[in-house]
């Protein structure tokens, strides 16, 4: 489900950071994790040991101060392996804590940021039961030194306070109080990391599902708005063939017996010209309706011609529906060819149908204006009044460039600058 490695660093500005100076492996990286963490580790232990409390001073002889620092600063490098070996790792970093503990003044206690930071990647990585389990068991086996050396008089109390902070002198310290408050550090560092852990490895893999689902969703886009274009095309060949290949198939075979009975009976070769003439212009009648005969379509045998000279029908019908729209005709009109008719009135169709769904109750404006050298069809819709039916598919939008492109005119479609929606068709003429 995750796009990358579980446990890996998620993608980001410290990803592209640590590319780009060469931190690429999952390895270097926990190398460079072990380094920053144990520099953190050096720099609380300098304050730890040169900084004393007035209330309770604490004593850090050279042995001590070595011995704490070698421990704490190899629990941090051993971080490196925080992914090789997260369960092994859990066990020695517990071990290492016991004796991080044994080293430590009565007085005091010792915590480094490593265990932390391990149990972080165990919870990153492990389901959080086993997780959880694994971390109490380290907790555990951390005590059980650690009670052990108590018992063989190696310490003589535990301090229940973490990170250096020592006990007032005034508040009695039992070997009870000490163990139960050792339990609860230990516990908090231990379980914790990995509860931690969990939160962020649970929000990586969420993010990376939404990730996944989004790129599902624009695949399936793209695959209906392919399907469409080609349906949109298939649709437009098979109207066009139906209209036009009966009607052109006999004016080929006609002309084939004209060119023939030219010199032999020119009578016969006129009347077959006559035919000819009366075939194209009936075929040219069809093709004013080639977009609107489709096969099993609604459309009667007395439906309007689709095209722009029945455009004032549409608006009508629009209006019925309860729409307001404007129809402005501007410049010198003239026939425009019969495909290009078609296609020009679908758009409008088109986007009356868009403007109803997107935005109900907005003013539509319709503007057809012939210029010297082209025919602009503009059709300007408002903001909507009120809330629309939901996104659409985008397959009108697609329908409409497919036949701006049938007809060689540029289409473009987007919103204006008031919050409406704006369709034009340039078609040169």
């Amino acid at each position: 489900m995750d796009d990358h490695p579980r446990g890996a660093w998620p993608p980001g500005r410290l990803d592209r950071l640590l590319t780009r100076i060469g931190v690429t492996g999952p390895l270097a990286r926990d190398c460079l994790l072990a380094v920053v963490v144990a520099a953190l580790s050096a720099g609380m232990l300098l304050v730890l040991f040169e900084v004393d409390l007035p209330s309770s001073p604490t004593v850090f002889s050279a042995t001590r101060k070595l011995a704490i620092s070698a421990l704490i600063l190899a629990q941090a490098l051993l971080l490196c392996l925080r992914r090789v070996a997260p369960v092994p790792l859990m066990a020695v970093m517990a071990v290492i804590q016991a004796a991080i503990t044994i080293a430590t003044p009565d007085a005091a206690s010792v915590r480094g940021f490593a265990p932390f930071v391990a149990a972080i990647t165990l919870g990153s990585l492990l389901p959080v039961r086993r997780a959880v389990a694994v971390a109490a068991a380290a907790s555990g086996l951390e005590l059980v030194i650690t009670v052990g050396a108590l018992a063989l008089g190696r310490v003589s109390s535990m301090s229940s306070m973490v990170m250096g902070f020592a006990l007032e002198p005034d508040v009695p310290s039992s070997p009870f109080a000490a163990l139960l408050g050792h339990t609860a550090a230990s516990l908090l560092a231990f379980v914790g990391g990995v509860f931690v852990g969990n939160y962020f490895a649970t929000q990586r893999r969420y993010a990376a599902l939404l990730r996944l689902r989004a790129d599902e969703a624009e695949r399936e886009q793209r695959s209906r708005i392919a399907s469409a274009i080609g349906e949109e095309r298939a649709r437009m060949a098979r109207e066009l063939h139906d209209v036009a290949a009966h009607h052109l198939s006999g004016m080929v075979v006609q002309a084939s017996a004209v060119e023939r009975l030219i010199d032999r009976d020119p009578a016969a070769a006129k009347e077959g010209v006559v035919w000819l003439r009366g075939q194209g212009r009936e075929t040219l009648d069809n093709l004013r309706a080639v977009v609107g005969v489709l096969r099993g379509g609604a459309d009667g045998e007395d439906a309007p011609v689709p095209g722009l000279d029945v455009l004032d029908g549409l608006v009508r019908t629009a209006a019925d529906l309860g729409a307001r729209v404007e129809l402005v005709r501007e410049g010198h009109e003239r026939p425009v060819p019969p495909i290009a008719d078609i296609a020009l009135y679908r758009v409008v169709q088109e986007s009356l149908s868009n403007a109803r769904q997107h935005a109900p109750g907005a003013p539509v404006r319709i503007s057809l204006r012939y210029l010297p050298r082209k025919v602009e069809l503009e059709v300007v819709n408002d903001r909507p009044r009120r809330p629309g039916g939901g996104p659409g598919s985008g397959v009108g939008l697609i329908g409409m460039r497919e036949r701006a492109q049938l007809i060689g005119a540029a289409f473009t479609a987007a919103p204006t600058a008031a919050g409406g929606w704006c369709v034009m068709v340039s078609l040169p003429t």
